[in-house]
């Protein structure tokens, strides 16, 4: 699978759920697309309006510590994003973006800048920077991980198999 887009502004580490969406919006706004329009807004005004569908967010380490509220996650989702590219994420972020279907790679981006364009080979593992002609090796995603966000995210892969993990042997 490949997937062509340009990068957002990159974050440093330790980005938490707090900054990816804030409470005051977390807790009063239910609708997705709505929480969306909040995200990262006490870093950047209107940050949600820079985002095109499909689009990459880079990070550093421990993307999405703090909280364990599914929030951040779906409000980037529904923000249009594609992917959120960092060296390493917080536990319970990332199980809530796989549960949810917000595809997380974990690689060095140190040699990604602001608007590199990049391009997702799920297939080897790579992240190819075009900008800089570099490609960058992922960590590899678990089958059954690709399966979950493949269909949504965990819901719908349970509604599609009636609620069996098909776990290969």
């Amino acid at each position: 699978m490949s997937n062509l887009a340009h990068r957002l502004k990159k974050l440093q580490n330790n980005v938490n759920t707090d900054y990816i969406i804030s409470g005051r919006y977390k807790f009063r706004i239910r609708d997705a697309r709505e929480l969306a329009k909040y995200v990262f807004a006490d870093l950047e005004k209107d940050f949600y309006k820079k985002v095109a569908r499909g689009d990459f967010l880079v990070s550093g380490e421990n993307f999405g510590c703090g909280s364990s509220r599914e929030q951040a996650p779906q409000a980037l989702k529904a923000a249009g994003l594609r992917a959120v590219v960092a060296k390493s994420f917080a536990r319970i972020f990332y199980r809530n973006a796989l549960n949810l279907g917000l595809l997380l790679l974990e690689c060095n981006t140190n040699y990604i800048d602001d608007h590199d364009e990049l391009e997702l080979d799920l297939g080897r593992n790579i992240i190819k920077n075009k900008s800089k002609g570099l490609n960058i090796a992922c960590k590899p995603i678990a089958p059954l991980a690709k399966k979950i966000l493949a269909e949504g995210g965990m819901v719908e892969y349970f509604k599609k198999h009636k609620g069996q993990l098909e776990i290969e042997a």
